[in-house]
């Protein structure tokens, strides 16, 4: 289980995530595992990684490859790179692509949150791209992260990254997915 926040405020982006990974009813806590960080850094974008623990993994291998395309300035780039990432979750890494019939997608069955010097951005697992005005929030806890930012957003001595960090401390005090510490980053915008 996952929860993680971006926002974009007064010339800033930020992205933050929780630590603690779930099994079943087991729970891991960054006091225990090392690599705990759901958000990885793929040159100047940060990506926030929900879905099953080794898909930030196989995310850090696969844009760790030589060559590999990795552009998330546009949603048309973001989603040209998630059609190449998917034909090699199928083909590299073994990505069971069964799922419901009524489906016209197969799923990469990873949701990811972007942020970087463009904007903020996120990708559904049916590689449905979408660019945010102000801030969103995906996992389990996000429904209270989206209180959360919403009721803070227009706090205007806040930052981008201090609402981020707000939104997943709230998700953890009343998300059991969701736990401590927050792990977060923020850039600086490039005007278009």
């Amino acid at each position: 289980m996952t929860t993680i926040a971006v926002v974009k405020k007064n010339g800033c982006a930020a992205i933050a995530a929780d630590t603690m990974t779930k099994w079943g009813s087991g729970k891991e806590t960054a006091e225990y595992i090392v690599n705990h960080s759901k958000i990885l850094k793929v040159g100047d974008s940060y990506l926030g990684v929900t879905g099953d623990a080794t898909f930030k993994t196989i995310l850090r291998d696969y844009f760790a490859r030589p060559k590999v395309y990795a552009h998330f300035a546009t949603p048309l780039e973001i989603f040209k790179t998630w059609q190449k990432l998917h034909a090699a979750l199928k083909h590299d890494y073994y990505l069971l692509t069964g799922g419901e019939e009524e489906e016209a997608l197969e799923s990469t069955r990873i949701d990811v949150l972007i942020v970087n010097p463009h904007g903020i951005f996120g990708v559904a697992a049916h590689r449905t791209v979408q660019e945010f005005s102000k801030f969103y929030a995906f996992g389990s806890g996000s429904d209270y992260a989206l209180g959360a930012l919403y009721a803070t957003y227009g706090q205007p001595r806040k930052s981008a990254e201090e609402i981020a960090r707000l939104a997943i401390e709230t998700a953890a005090e009343f998300d059991d997915g969701t736990g401590l510490p927050a792990t977060s980053y923020e850039v600086k915008l490039r005007h278009r």
